[in-house]
């Protein structure tokens, strides 16, 4: 796994939430051009990170946002996680293989707060049998990953899928070189355990 993605409704509460839960503050990490959305992060540990996200007020007409569901969103809750790759486009074939639809790839950039630029390319399985599946992203060389960057004291001990179709998840996740200890449940729920300056938390 590479990062986990916590949807809030507003970006300055959902830090101060995360803050009172964990005791650890995010780092702002800037706006997603075109795609609507800015972030914070925290690291997790080793090369795995959460971010933060939500709707930017600056770009309420952004032409390409991702994630359509932080429109209507209340509370706070996982809505996305991502899967490291060295290669998406040998992704994308193994997709098509598993007969898989996806979006990209596609490329990514924001500027962070010191004026260094992140840099990156994101494949997004789509369609109405990928939930619980995750994106793939490849990180430009010579790009600094978020992990090594951002706020740390956090560090993650589990990661879990309530799922309604199990088996299923678990074929396509290994057919992508991927894998998560998926439970079955009645609906899709993404769940992470925080070893935090606070103890134990979850987060779904």
């Amino acid at each position: 796994m590479d990062h986990l993605v916590f949807g809030v409704p507003d970006l300055a509460r959902g830090i101060e939430w995360v803050e009172r839960l964990t005791g650890v503050r995010a780092r702002f990490g800037g706006q997603h051009p075109g795609r609507g959305t800015h972030n914070a992060l925290l690291s997790l540990g080793g090369r795995q990170y959460l971010e933060i996200i939500a709707m930017d007020p600056e770009q309420a007409e952004a032409p390409g946002l991702l994630y359509p569901e932080l429109k209507s969103l209340s509370e706070p809750r996982f809505i996305a996680w991502a899967v490291a790759a060295e290669n998406v486009v040998e992704i994308a074939k193994r997709l098509g293989a598993a007969n898989v639809e996806h979006i990209g790839p596609l490329e990514g950039s924001r500027v962070q707060a010191d004026g260094s630029l992140l840099a990156w390319q994101t494949l997004r399985p789509t369609g109405p049998s990928v939930e619980g599946l995750p994106f793939f992203i490849e990180w430009q060389k010579g790009t600094p990953h978020p992990s090594q960057t951002s706020p740390s004291g956090c560090r993650l001990t589990s990661f879990e899928i309530d799922h309604p179709q199990p088996e299923q998840t678990r074929r396509i996740l290994k057919s992508l070189g991927a894998e998560a200890t998926i439970t079955l449940g009645p609906r899709v729920r993404l769940r992470a355990r925080l070893q935090t300056p606070k103890g134990e938390v979850e987060l779904s």
